[in-house]
């Protein structure tokens, strides 16, 4: 099968037919994924206990920035696959494949490196304390090597979805997704490894992902794959991806720093299991932006592809439809949770005071995730028509802008008027909420002209 018959639905095919072909895939691949935090902290939290739910959640932004590598090389990759695609260039398309390869493998050992020789101390920065850095410790040893090979996954199924693929790119993740599930309990309970069992489980689960992933581009099947051409390094390439690439990369350092932040606000104005609170309330927040971040995936090949062709018309359309899904789901998503924050707690701890905890963060925290969904949605799209500053600006508008100056000025004022200062770390959140959609609007604004035939820069000018 050549490229042109692989892709060509990408030019002519209904833009709401395609979003439900691509997006699907991506969002179950997404939510499935999910799990591996969700089941970890389910099982974690039944049968170890409220503090290793605490520190738990401090592995949380050390995990999101390794995650950030991969999506800096994943993104960057995937989009300009996309992009090259919608011009007919196999040849580069498979330049792009050995380039990111490379790039993954060395910037993920690193990575992994540089992590286990700081650990204990980027533990403390993030918000552990002595009571919860034991279990931190014990997971993050364990589940490093897996992290570094989701870099590898992360990158190649996304490789894998731009190229046509959309389906295998679902089964690859969420089969990785079944077997933590299934190893959890197993290792959990039944070796009674603790946390150190949540810790195997997620390993030994990213490692068959990255080893299918890997598979699929060695195989003849594929027509984009590992081609001797591809190895030779680009400095070109190796810009555009990271460019392209940034945006995700910095969200996702951001928000690993913000949570620092924040971890630290909460332990000053609350304590541990305020933090736990937080680990609770993020994993369905995550889940969340999960589905939301799997639709947008759904839509950056339909866009990157159009882009590359010249379809202006079809990029508008994919975009007005993504955006009005992603904040439908951010809307669903805040009322269930705001409705239902102590059922929803009950499912992570059986710790009554925990449970009290987390009622009202959730509200705080869930209570404008529509505007949440618009602005990722915003985010997304510039990165897959090649705007990466527009994205990074984008990306970083709620948290860094926002969130972090906020966390640090609304307590306080909140406490001289007789309210508790952890309340004024909830607001900030709400607040920052609203205030980087409004930024997004105007962003998107600024950049309409991306949507007129005529009026727009000619994508083959694109710097290869």
């Amino acid at each position: 099968m050549t490229a042109i018959d692989k892709t060509k639905d990408l030019e002519t095919k209904d833009i709401k037919t395609l979003l439900w072909i691509y997006a699907f895939p991506a969002v179950v691949s997404q939510v499935i994924a999910s799990i591996y935090n969700i089941a970890d902290r389910i099982f974690i939290g039944q049968g170890v206990g409220a503090l290793a739910i605490a520190g738990l959640a401090i592995t949380m932004p050390v995990m999101n920035i390794i995650h950030a590598f991969g999506s800096l090389i994943g993104v960057g990759s995937a989009s300009r696959l996309s992009i090259v695609l919608g011009k007919k260039d196999v040849r580069w398309a498979e330049k792009i494949l050995g380039n990111s390869t490379v790039f993954t493998l060395v910037l993920g050992t690193t990575v992994m490196a540089f992590n286990y020789i700081f650990l204990d101390d980027i533990l403390m920065k993030f918000g552990a304390t002595a009571e919860t850095v034991a279990y931190a410790r014990e997971y993050m040893l364990i589940v490093l090597p897996g992290m570094f090979l989701t870099t590898v996954t992360f990158n190649l199924t996304g490789l894998i979805r731009a190229s046509g693929y959309p389906a295998k790119s679902m089964y690859i993740l969420a089969g990785g997704a079944v077997l933590n599930i299934i190893l959890d309990p197993i290792f959990i309970f039944g070796f009674d490894w603790g946390i150190a069992g949540a810790a195997w489980a997620t390993t030994i689960s990213m490692a068959t992902t990255a080893i299918i992933s890997v598979a699929h581009f060695i195989s003849p099947q594929s027509f984009i794959r590992y081609r001797k051409h591809a190895w030779a390094i680009k400095g070109y390439i190796l810009r555009n991806i990271t460019l392209i690439g940034m945006s995700p990369f910095l969200m996702n350092v951001a928000a690993a720093g913000v949570v620092a932040i924040l971890n630290n606000q909460i332990l000053h104005y609350g304590g541990d299991l305020y933090v736990g609170a937080v680990g609770i309330v993020n994993t369905f927040g995550n889940f969340l932006v999960l589905v939301i971040l799997g639709i947008c995936q759904g839509m950056q090949p339909i866009a990157g592809y159009n882009y590359g062709a010249g379809h202006k018309k079809r990029l508008k359309e994919v975009y007005i439809l993504t955006m009005k899904v992603c904040v439908l789901v951010g809307f669903v998503g805040s009322v269930i949770t705001c409705a239902f924050p102590r059922l929803l707690a009950r499912a992570f701890t059986t710790d009554p005071t925990l449970i009290e905890i987390a009622v009202p963060t959730m509200r705080f925290f869930m209570v404008m995730f529509a505007l949440i969904g618009f602005t990722i949605t915003n985010s997304n799209f510039f990165q897959s028509i090649d705007k990466p500053w527009i994205a990074i600006v984008t990306s970083l508008s709620r948290q860094v802008i926002f969130l972090a100056p906020l966390s640090f000025i609304i307590p306080p004022i909140f406490e001289s008027f007789g309210i508790r200062g952890i309340v004024g770390v909830w607001s900030a959140i709400t607040i920052s909420d609203v205030m980087g959609a409004a930024l997004a609007a105007f962003l998107l604004y600024t950049q309409r002209h991306v949507f007129i035939e005529n009026k727009t820069e000619n994508p083959n000018t694109i710097v290869n």
